[in-house]
Parts: C-alpha cells; sequence; structure tokens
C-alpha cells in the first residue's frame, strides 16, 4: 500500500530494509529496535543492505511494484535538497500495526549556532478572533518590539533563585556569542517558551523587555525584591472609559502588531464608512488628509467605542474575560458589546450615529465640582430657580466630584460662585453639555437609529450608569434604555458602591489611559473592604518620555495581571508569528524539607516507652529491648545527618541515665561515655507495600565492679549482626558538678548577645544536619566566643511521655555546645558529631523545659572568626539548670 502510494514515480522505488534480519524476534522491543535503525538510516544518510536476502518472492509481481530490497549498503540516493525520510512499519501477528514516520532535522538558517537551540518545531501562533469577524489576510505586521518574560515559583527564595539563573543564561548565551547581541528571534523564543513551556505558580514576576540590557535590569530587580506578587484566584471587572480619554494615535501600535486588533478595528472601520463614507482610523491615528479630528464628538465616540472593542478582543484573546463591567457614559456601549447585548457591528453603527447626533446639539459647557453630591445638587437648584429655567444640571456623580452640563452662561455662573466659596472646580475641555437638556432635540433620532438592532440579555454582570445598579437577569438594555442613558446623569459613584459589594478582586480599565483608576478609589465606599487595583490597558503618551514604545502600556498591563494570579493563555501575544521551543533555565528547587506527622505504626511490647523491656539473665546481667523505626517514635526522623536517620548521642545517654535511674539510683551518672558506630534507621520505600524495616536495640547492663556497673548499647537489624553503638560506665560514687547551685539566669543572660534562633539552625543545616521540629528544642539562645546560654523546651504534644529523661531535652542541651561555638564556628566544610563525654550527672528526671549554661574548653579565641579556625576536635562542659536557676545536672569533658 505504501508503494503503491499517490504520486509515486517509477524512478523513485520504495526501498525496504528490516531490523529482524540483524537481531531476529525481539518481541515487544521489536517496535522500538525498527525506531533506532530507521532514526540512524536517516541521520547517517547510508542505507544498510538487508541480510541474508537471495531470491524475491516469486509470487510478487518485482517488474510492476515500485519496490526495491536493499541487497547492498547504498548511500542515499535522492536529492540532498530535501530533508530523508524514512517510514517504520509494525504489523504482528498478534494484533500490532502501527506505522510511524522519521524526518531529518535540520537546523533554522536563521539561527547563528551559538543561539540556544529549539527542543521542537517551529509553531505557527494561530489568531484568536471574536465571532463574525474575519481574520485580516495579505497584510503585513510591524515587527514586535517588545516582549514579555513571566517567571513563577512556589515561594518568594525560589522566584529569587529563578531570576539569578535567567541572569546566568543570559551571560553565557552573550559570551557564547561576544561579538554580537542576541537576535530579536532569540528574545521571542525565551518569552515563547517562557511562557507555554512552563508552568505558572502563585509567586510571580512580569517582565516586560525590548532587549537584552532591559531584560537583565529588570532581573536584577526581581533577584532582590521583597514582597513579590503572591498571585490567587481573582474575579475581574473590566471599566470602559468615557469620553475625554482620546489621544492622537491611540491603539496604532496595537494595532500595527496585533492580528485581533487589526481584525476588529478593521471591521469598525468598514462599518464606519457604510453610515459616513469616511476612515475612521485616518483621524484615530493622526493620518494626513484625515476628514476629521479626534477631538470632536462624531469622531471621538465611535472611535472609543472602536478602540475599546477591539481591546476587550485582545484581552480575551488571552484568556482574561471579566465576570462585571461598566462603562461611564459612552464607555457602557463598548461594555454593553462585551456583554452581549449587541453585535460589534450595530454597535458600531450607534456609536456613529450618537457622536454626530450630539455633535450637532447646541454649544454647551461642563465642569467638574470637588463638593458633595447634596451641596452640588442645592447650588444648582438654586441657580435654576433664580434663572426660572432648568438649564444646569449634574450629569454625573463621580464620588468626591460632581460633573455640571448646561449653557456656557449659566455654567461658568455656578462656577464663578463656587470658586467664591472657596470649593474647587475644573472646566472639561468639550463644547458640548451631554447628560443634559441641550441633549433633547436629538434623542428620537437617537432611538431611531437603533431600529432593527437585536438586543440581548447580557451575558455578564452589566452595572448600569442610569441606576447604579446591576442589570437584573432577563432585563434588556433596549433603545429606550439608551435614549435616557444620552439624557440622564452618570451614576457612576452609585455603580462603585455597587461593585464593592461584588467581591471584584481586579478592575482592568478598557480605554485609551488611566482615567477611571483613580476615580474609583476616590468613590470607594470607606464601609467597604479595600478597593481593588486598577490596572490600565494603555497609557498616554508621557511628555517626559515621549519616544518611550506606544506598545508598552498593554504589555505592561498583561504583566500587572499575570503578577496578581489571573491565568493568561500566552499563546495570545505571539499571534501570527512562528516560534519555538528553547533550552531554558531549570526549576530552582528549593531543597526543603517539609516534615509530616506519622502515626504509630507499630505494636510494642509492655516495658519502658524508652528502654524497653526488662530482662534479667541467669548469669546475673540485665538487658532492656526495643524495636525502633524510622517512624516510631516518631520524633526520630526529624533528626537526620546528610538526609539519612541517624539516631542521635543522646538517645543513647539518655537510656543509659534513665536505667541508672530505674535500677534504683537516686541520681544518674554516667561515666566514661564512648559513642562507637552510627545507627542509621532504614526508611520504607513509598512504594512498597512491605512492612517497614527496624531494627531492635538493646542496652546491656553488666554485673557491678567497684562501685560502677558496665553498660553497652548495640543494635540489630532485620540481617546482620550486632553492632555495638555506646559503651560507658554507670554509678553513684561521683559527685555533683562543682558550680554553684543556683545562679540568675537574666543577670547570666544579660552578659551575653542574643542569638537568633532561625540562623543557628541554618547554620546547622548546611553543615549536613537536618533538624526538624521535634528537634529544634532551643527557643532562645545567648552567647558569646566559648560560652552560651540556651533555653531548651520540648513541645507538649511531645511530652515527657513517662520518659523521666527525654532525649530531646538532652539533644538540646547537647546543641547548645555548637552555639557556644558561634555562628562562625558552624561555617566551613566540617560537621561536628557527639562521640563522647567524661561525666553525665543528673540529680533526676529532667523537666520538659531547662536551661543549659556551655563553656568550651582551651578556647584561646576572643571571638567566632577564630573559633571557625578551631581544630576539629572540640570539647566543653555543659551545667542544666531548671526554670528557677537550680542546678539540676551537668555534662563534663563532652566531645
Amino acid at each position: 500500500a505504501v508503494a503503491n502510494g499517490q504520486g509515486r514515480r517509477d524512478d523513485r522505488p520504495l526501498l525496504v530494509g528490516s531490523v529482524k534480519t540483524n537481531i531476529g524476534h525481539l518481541e515487544a522491543a521489536a517496535g522500538v529496535a525498527g525506531l533506532i535503525k530507521a532514526a540512524l538510516v536517516v541521520h547517517r544518510g547510508m542505507i544498510p543492505m538487508h541480510l541474508h536476502f537471495h531470491n524475491p518472492n516469486p509470487s510478487l509481481d518485482w517488474d510492476h511494484l515500485p519496490l526495491r530490497v536493499i541487497t547492498d549498503n547504498l548511500p542515499w540516493p535522492y536529492a540532498t535538497d530535501e530533508p530523508r525520510r524514512a517510514g517504520v512499519n509494525s504489523f504482528g501477528i498478534s494484533g500490532t500495526n502501527a506505522h510511524i514516520i522519521l524526518e531529518q532535522h535540520r537546523a533554522s538558517p536563521a539561527m547563528p549556532e551559538s543561539a540556544p537551540q529549539p527542543v521542537g518545531l517551529a509553531q505557527a501562533v494561530a489568531t484568536t478572533l471574536p465571532q463574525t469577524v474575519p481574520e485580516c489576510r495579505d497584510q503585513a505586521f510591524v515587527k514586535r518590539t517588545l516582549r514579555l518574560l513571566p517567571l513563577s515559583a512556589k515561594s518568594e527564595p525560589a522566584l529569587h533563585a529563578l531570576a539569578e539563573r535567567y541572569l546566568s543564561w543570559l551571560d553565557q548565551q552573550q559570551a557564547a556569542q561576544p561579538d554580537s547581541v542576541m537576535e530579536d528571534e532569540q528574545l521571542a523564543n525565551l518569552a515563547w517558551t517562557a511562557s507555554i513551556g512552563r508552568s505558572h505558580f502563585d509567586y510571580r514576576a512580569g517582565l516586560a523587555f525590548t532587549d537584552v540590557t532591559s531584560l537583565q535590569q529588570q532581573l536584577k530587580k526581581v533577584a532582590k525584591a521583597d514582597g513579590l506578587a503572591h498571585a490567587r484566584s481573582l474575579k475581574v471587572a473590566f471599566a470602559y472609559t468615557g469620553q475625554g480619554s482620546q489621544w492622537p494615535g491611540m491603539g496604532q501600535a496595537l494595532y500595527e502588531r496585533e492580528p485581533v486588533v487589526r481584525a476588529v478595528l478593521d471591521r469598525c472601520e468598514s462599518v464606519f464608512f457604510e453610515q459616513r463614507g469616511a476612515l475612521l482610523l485616518d483621524v484615530m491615528f493622526n493620518r494626513p488628509g484625515a476628514r476629521g479630528a479626534l477631538e470632536d464628538t462624531a469622531w471621538e465616540q465611535p472611535a472609543l467605542y472602536a478602540l475599546e472593542c477591539a481591546l476587550t478582543a485582545l484581552w480575551a484573546s488571552l484568556g482574561v474575560r471579566p465576570a462585571v463591567v461598566f462603562g461611564h457614559s459612552v464607555g457602557e456601549l463598548a461594555a454593553a458589546q462585551a456583554a452581549g447585548v449587541f453585535s460589534l457591528e450595530d454597535g458600531m453603527r450607534f456609536a456613529e450615529a450618537r457622536g454626530r447626533l450630539l455633535s450637532g446639539t447646541a454649544e454647551g459647557a461642563m465642569a467638574a465640582v470637588f463638593a458633595p453630591a447634596q451641596q452640588v445638587a442645592s447650588a444648582v437648584a438654586q441657580r435654576n430657580k433664580e434663572t426660572d429655567q432648568d438649564a444646569l444640571c449634574i450629569s454625573g456623580y463621580n464620588g468626591l466630584h460632581q460633573v455640571i452640563s448646561g449653557p456656557v452662561p449659566e455654567v461658568q455662573c455656578l462656577l464663578e460662585r463656587f470658586d467664591s466659596e472657596g470649593i474647587r472646580t475644573r472646566r472639561l475641555n468639550t463644547s458640548r453639555a451631554f447628560h443634559s437638556a441641550l441633549v433633547e432635540p436629538v434623542l428620537d433620532d437617537l432611538e431611531v437609529s437603533l431600529e432593527g438592532v437585536a438586543f440581548e440579555s447580557p451575558s455578564v454582570k452589566v452595572i448600569s450608569n442610569l441606576t447604579g445598579e446591576a442589570v437584573g437577569s432577563g432585563e434588556t438594555l433596549d433603545a429606550k434604555y439608551w435614549r435616557r442613558h444620552a439624557r440622564e446623569a452618570v451614576a457612576f459613584a452609585e455603580g462603585i458602591r455597587t461593585l464593592s459589594g461584588l467581591d471584584v478582586d481586579l478592575v482592568v480599565e478598557i480605554g485609551p489611559g488611566k482615567i477611571l483608576a483613580p476615580m474609583l478609589a476616590s468613590a470607594w465606599p470607606d464601609s467597604a473592604p479595600v478597593a481593588p487595583p486598577g490596572i490600565p490597558s494603555l497609557q498616554a503618551p508621557s511628555t517626559t518620555a515621549p519616544e518611550a514604545d506606544p506598545d508598552a502600556g498593554f504589555l505592561q498591563a498583561v504583566a500587572k495581571v499575570y503578577e496578581a494570579g489571573l491565568p493568561v493563555q500566552f499563546e495570545g501575544l505571539f499571534a501570527g508569528e512562528s516560534r519555538a521551543r528553547i533550552s531554558l533555565p531549570q526549576y530552582p528547587f528549593q531543597r526543603e524539607r517539609h516534615w509530616m506527622e506519622t502515626p504509630r505504626r507499630h505494636r510494642r511490647e509492655k516495658g519502658h516507652p524508652l528502654l524497653g523491656v526488662r530482662h534479667e539473665s541467669a548469669a546475673g546481667g540485665i538487658t532492656y529491648e526495643t524495636q525502633l523505626y524510622a517512624t516510631d517514635p516518631a520524633w526520630l526522623a526529624d533528626h537526620r545527618v546528610f538526609e539519612r536517620i541517624v539516631v542521635p548521642g543522646a538517645v543513647y545517654g539518655a537510656m543509659v541515665a534513665l536505667a541508672s535511674l530505674v535500677e534504683g539510683a537516686s541520681h544518674a551518672t554516667v561515666r566514661d561515655m564512648q559513642l562507637h558506630n552510627a545507627m542509621i534507621v532504614p526508611e520504607a520505600d513509598p512504594d512498597d507495600d512491605m512492612e517497614e524495616p527496624g531494627a531492635t536495640l538493646q542496652l546491656v547492663l553488666g554485673e557491678e565492679e567497684v562501685g560502677a556497673r558496665p553498660v553497652r548499647v548495640f543494635s540489630k537489624g532485620d540481617e546482620g549482626d550486632w553492632i555495638l553503638h555506646a559503651e560507658a560506665r554507670i554509678g553513684t560514687d561521683a559527685s555533683a558538678p562543682q558550680a554553684p547551685e543556683r545562679i540568675d539566669l537574666q543577670a547570666l543572660a544579660e552578659n551575653l548577645s542574643v542569638m537568633e534562633v532561625s540562623d543557628y539552625y541554618r547554620a546547622r543545616a548546611e553543615t549536613g544536619i537536618g533538624l526538624g521540629p521535634s528537634f529544634r528544642t532551643l527557643t532562645k539562645i545567648w552567647a558569646a566566643p566559648g560560652e552560651a546560654l540556651a533555653e531548651v523546651s520540648v513541645p507538649e504534644d511531645l511530652g515527657d511521655a513517662g520518659l523521666g529523661v527525654h532525649p530531646l531535652v538532652l539533644d538540646g542541651c547537647f546543641q547548645a555546645v555548637g552555639a557556644a561555638r558561634g555562628l562562625g564556628g558552624m561555617q566551613g566544610s566540617t560537621t561536628y558529631l557527639p562521640f563522647g563525654w567524661e561525666q553525665l550527672w543528673l540529680a533526676g528526671p529532667l523537666p520538659q523545659k531547662v536551661f543549659c549554661h556551655v563553656r568550651m574548653n582551651a578556647v584561646a579565641a576572643q571571638s567566632e572568626a577564630t573559633l571557625a579556625e578551631a581544630p576539629e576536635v572540640q570539647s566543653g562542659e555543659v551545667l542544666i539548670y531548671d526554670a528557677n536557676g537550680m542546678l539540676i545536672g551537668g555534662l563534663g569533658g563532652y566531645t
């Protein structure tokens, strides 16, 4: 079937080989073996002969089949200007039916050898358009000069580390091509790969950049920044700007670069041309020969509608869609279109008619008055009473300021009155009095312009300018609504109050600049939660930076939306391009251990909770035996050395001291303790259902010898021999430490410096000793070179558990020795572990909270820096006090 495929020429027969002739039957591996052989053939351009082939099957018509079995090694016979291709068939008696085609890889000629190599084929990025809007064809687009690098991580430190990795990666790329800069194509593929080839976590930074230098500058800021964005699920509202926000050239950069924007604006211009016979975009973009001016309402209102619909479509192409929409005055037209109230084309016809009709009304004026609505309304009513007419009105309730409209003389008169009262006012740049009685002559024609429009109920929540309330379910914004909308006041402040109750987390402003965001913040009710941040889709040109990239505003808005937590479909930023993934820095895993509480899984025989079951031997010795597991006792897994669970020396010390007390001593004395072999506790394989491995631990008490008894601690795993871990002597002939029976702990602490507990444990971790929550028993530390005082406290949930001498308390005393060496003494490559002591004395059971005073022996150093250079073997003395400063124990010759 393959040989007889359509279009095969007689002079190019299908060349056949087989991997079975090389290695025979491979069963399940047959397919991949054929794939490997075919890949080598395509790569090397040499087709190996079919082994053991001598006579062709006479049942096949070889003379007429375009088929040839390779009997000699054959160089690839066909044109070298085409990529080599090979097919692998795998048909088996068991039902296998597979075919795969391989093609020779050829590097893109546009990619320099030193550039990051693609890890996949270039991918054409489709354009996501609104329904009914045709795609632009055969039109050249200006190359995008601004790109967005989205960075994200699971934590802020990881995000810092990721930025550092990108900085190092950029340095490596530049070092590989020192005589050139990274090309736009490489930077675009960088942005593409980071956008669609990486998971996006909660800690985020969006970096808009134009070249390597600008990217490096922003990466350096991220690497050092605190309080980076922590994303969360968001409910977004779109706010549509009204008249007065326009500027020449608005949207032009997006029109020249973004297929979605061009498609929508071209469609709007087509409708506008049908209505007026003139080109709207010529006026919007301030092109030579334009037949109007953007300041003219007749052009401004349809231009705003077209731009805002295009921005809505552009956001939708990125997957950003609103849950709530609202507009200010004429901005509500685009908001209604976004909610599906009418089509793009019907809305454009209405915007053209509305602008044209309102521009033909009588001359008027509008002004902002920065006073409460009630005060402004009273002044307007008084002036209308004085003139015996209703010429003046409030046309907009905006919160901190209200807008008045009416004939020029009346507005001017009222402004002078406000000025005399010390009330701030501002005349608006318009020659018409919108939302006033002066627009009434055109309202009939305005309503007629909407005849034939199919109005639909909003598909998303719309906050009405007329009422300031959300449009009800099933309610239609019909022609009569839009008639009232043009005449009555804009209830913007009331709309913001409604918005404050809708749990909106983010407001994206749809329009030419940042106009509504400040108004929203000022009108936000004091009783409501904090106002959501407002993000403008575009930024008006700055007089201080007139050469700034006009496309930057939208990409910076995308960056802020991404940082806030909205899911962004980044493909929309590459619409119409062909992009390839490249190899980028990997995620900087923080290698943090996440401790989990593990329930007890093993049944113990009755006995002491730490020593286990007591056995007496016929020879006079005593043995205590217990079982240890990685999960039992639960706190044991919190003690790790180089990631392995290691039984700490404090466990052996506590066992020996407890044995002394249990056997009847009034106080415990453990002398000449030597720690031999470390006990590593095996861990269960989480994917294995087998029983958790454990070990048997034995403490063996020998016969008494001159006031002392030898004691040894052994362990034995499921397999293997007994291993000696510790040996010592216990007895009652030793005296208490030579120290005051009571000290002033506060006075002692005041003579030392506070050491941060977190810094201490971080330093311990850097030397390979991982202490989980159970073993982090140092709650306060005061230290000086060679000396330390530490508060040791065992968490209540661990408790004493009837142990008497809890290993966690004793281990905390051992940890205090490390604090006496200082943070500097814990740095470097040396890991300090205990291997014995001369004497441990305890007056009795240890409380859960003690204070340990440590002095290092033979420390000539006067600073941490010198301690860091101390010998690898160090020793110290530890005195143990209760919370009242009473001496209850001591440790001498601890090494």
